[in-house]
């Protein structure tokens, strides 16, 4: 009898063996159909993504492809604007965008389960850490890979557009130059990108004209990339240039009142940004400083009150 039992118990691990290799097997197969049916994608005219993209950008092509299916107009047309704004429109796609915050959510759960697993030293009877311990902290680190892109995406639109309304009055005085000495727009943009400083300016007037040399128009090279920064300062300075030209005046005029604005707006954020410091520090003084100050001042009184034979 026990002879039989075992032989029939050797036979069902081997049969619950097999049925597990074969279900492995059979999500193994799945999975590479499944990459093979992902084409390779075409980067010949866009930019190399960011390091954190370089480093998981197989998994991030390969899952934005199902992705980009499931996602509606509205949240792609969302997403593109952000990464218009933030230059990264030749970079990276909004599928791609939205596979990185998966893969970012995935690997950030799987580090914080390594990270409780390690400090979880619990041995054969001894009672460990809870699941719910587990699932806690995988949760949190999961909303936090998940989250941090979109961080990081509009840490970069903001840094962009504090770059932009620095530069763009230098940029308009030389345009502003440029014009006033004969020079049309045209060439006026020409030598702003060839003295101007590096940044976004530059590299969107570079990009307006590519556009114009390639056979846009100028008014709509011009409008388009207004559209892309989404800055009303550059909004309202192509807004006034395009009037000037289709109502035939001179742009001389224009771009020294633009030019002037734009200036007295940028000191007008620096007094502002200057009148929000003190404002700013008040926290770290409360919370940090003066604590470390008053146990300065009353240490030795305390001590004289407790001690006070001494």
């Amino acid at each position: 009898m026990d002879t039989l039992l075992l032989e029939h118990g050797n036979a069902l691990i081997a049969l619950v063996a097999v049925a597990a290799g074969l279900s492995v097997a059979l999500v193994a197969w799945l999975l590479s159909r499944a990459v093979a049916e992902v084409p390779a994608e075409d980067r010949s005219y866009k930019d190399a993504p960011p390091l954190g993209f370089r480093l998981v950008w197989y998994p991030i092509h390969w899952i934005s492809y199902f992705i980009e299916p499931l996602m509606s107009a509205r949240r792609h047309g969302l997403i593109l604007a952000q990464l218009r704004q933030a230059g990264l429109d030749y970079t990276v796609t909004p599928p791609q965008m939205v596979a990185a915050r998966v893969i970012g959510a995935s690997l950030v759960a799987l580090l914080c389960w390594w990270g409780i697993d390690t400090f979880d030293t619990a041995r054969d009877g001894e009672a460990g850490f809870p699941l719910t311990l587990y699932a806690q902290v995988m949760g949190g680190g999961a909303l936090l890979g998940f989250f941090y892109p979109s961080f990081w995406l509009r840490d970069l639109m903001k840094a962009r557009r504090s770059e932009l309304l620095k530069t763009l009055p230098f940029y308009l005085d030389i345009i502003t130059l440029c014009v006033e000495a004969g020079l049309n727009l045209q060439g006026a943009l020409n030598q702003a990108v060839a003295k101007g400083p590096k940044g976004v300016l530059r590299a969107e007037i570079q990009r307006v004209l590519r556009d114009i040399r390639a056979g846009k128009a100028r008014a709509d090279a011009m409008r388009a990339m207004a559209d892309r920064l989404n800055e009303p300062n550059v909004t309202h300075f192509i807004t006034a240039v395009i009037q000037a030209e289709r109502m035939g005046m001179n742009l001389g005029p224009v771009l020294r009142a633009q030019a002037d604005q734009r200036r007295t707006e940028r000191f007008a954020r620096a007094e502002k940004l200057a009148m929000e410091a003190p404002v700013k520090m008040l926290f770290p003084l409360i919370a940090f400083i003066f604590p470390c100050t008053f146990i300065v001042l009353f240490f030795p009184i305390v001590m004289k009150f407790m001690h006070p034979g001494v």
